[in-house]
């Protein structure tokens, strides 16, 4: 249960860069909307978090939580703000989610 925790965890640390991508463009209210998602984003990301570590390793799940953050986000900046997709950038992003998978293998 608590590995569903942090995979939900990363999801909403996704959610909170992609509302300051957001932010960053955007002016007046819609901005302040967007910082709102932010905060909200990032409280439900760091209680999941906290929930998770109560019975997975802090390394392993602040790992874990970083990676699925980091490659949703990697993948929102692709698919929504356009940014570059090369081989090199896919490579390493298969990269970062083999180690993701590979931390749940060889964790208790």
């Amino acid at each position: 249960m608590n590995w569903i925790l942090l995979v939900i965890a990363g999801l909403f640390e996704v959610g909170f860069a992609s509302c300051l991508g957001k932010a960053k463009e955007t002016t007046g209210m819609a901005s302040n909307y967007w910082m709102g998602g932010f905060f909200v984003c990032l409280t439900i990301s760091m209680v999941l978090l906290y929930k998770a570590t109560q019975t997975l390793p802090i390394g392993t799940a602040y790992a874990v939580w970083t990676g699925v953050g980091a490659v949703g986000t990697v993948l929102v900046g692709i698919f929504v703000f356009k940014e570059p997709s090369d081989f090199w950038r896919l490579f390493f992003l298969a990269t970062l989610i083999a180690s993701i998978i590979g931390l749940k293998f060889v964790s208790h």
